[in-house]
């Protein structure tokens, strides 16, 4: 079996798992001594792995040597409770954005280059969307995408873009070119550039004058084609009363 084969790389990644496993679940720092003899890896081995861990920031060690969940566990965690202040304070707005249209309303995030949807308020119809929440959408295709894109809370892509439908934006130069439009309306509209039949509207949501979110509306083109400006306004209006909310939250650990 040559160093190189799979098994042996896959050997390596179930040895990295199991060392991070056991350090995440241990009541404080473990010693790479206690890990080596926990896990039956040869001292040296467990160290070499244990510094790759540590230089992908999965593992940190504190002043003594031990070692303890790293930066990326911190950084998942802070953005966790994030979420949970962010949707606290979006549920009033939503939920009344929700009665005035009736159609269904979603809370977008940027996360891993894209556009994360962490909450939902159904539509009143029985034609109306679907529960988008966790589903992964081509953020360019998205009027919540297209709100993070055109206020730097997404990285522009460039080159070629997927289109899921004829009216799908097709590259990073065509999404761009209608970046400064939305920024001066105050809000962003796709029609049927996700799948034909369906409209977003979608507007920014600002905490310490950063946006960090957006908040938006989605449901049938032949209900919301022919109002979409004066429902982007709407939209807008609600999501600016949401940032106003959120620069009045307590922030956890604030005294």
């Amino acid at each position: 079996m040559t160093p190189s084969s799979p098994s042996t790389g896959t050997q390596s990644i179930d040895r990295a798992a199991d060392l991070v496993g056991r350090v995440v679940r241990a009541d404080g720092p473990v010693t790479a001594t206690a890990l080596a003899e926990a896990t039956g890896l040869a001292r040296s081995t467990a160290q070499r792995l244990l510094g790759a861990l540590e230089r992908s920031e999965l593992l940190a060690r504190d002043e003594a040597g031990g070692w303890a969940p790293g930066p990326l566990f911190d950084l998942y965690a802070t953005r966790r409770a994030d979420d949970e202040v962010l949707v606290e304070a979006a549920g009033p707005s939503m939920r009344a954005l929700g009665e005035l249209t009736g159609e269904t309303v979603n809370l977008g995030v940027p996360r891993r280059g894209t556009v994360v949807q962490v909450a939902q308020v159904d539509a009143a119809y029985f034609l109306g969307s679907r529960d988008w929440v966790g589903t992964d959408v081509p953020a360019h295709c998205s009027a919540l995408g297209k709100v993070l894109y055109a206020h730097g809370a997404l990285p522009v892509p460039s080159g070629r873009l997927d289109a899921p439908s004829p009216a799908s934006v097709t590259s990073g130069a065509q999404l761009a070119e209608q970046l400064p439009g939305i920024r001066r309306a105050g809000w962003a509209a796709t029609v049927d550039e996700l799948e034909p039949g369906l409209t977003g509207i979608a507007a920014p949501v600002r905490a310490r004058g950063v946006v960090v979110a957006a908040l938006g509306i989605s449901g049938p083109t032949s209900r919301l084609s022919d109002q979409i400006p004066s429902t982007g306004a709407l939209v807008a209006g609600h999501a600016a009363a949401l940032s106003a909310r959120l620069e009045n939250h307590p922030q956890e650990g604030a005294a």
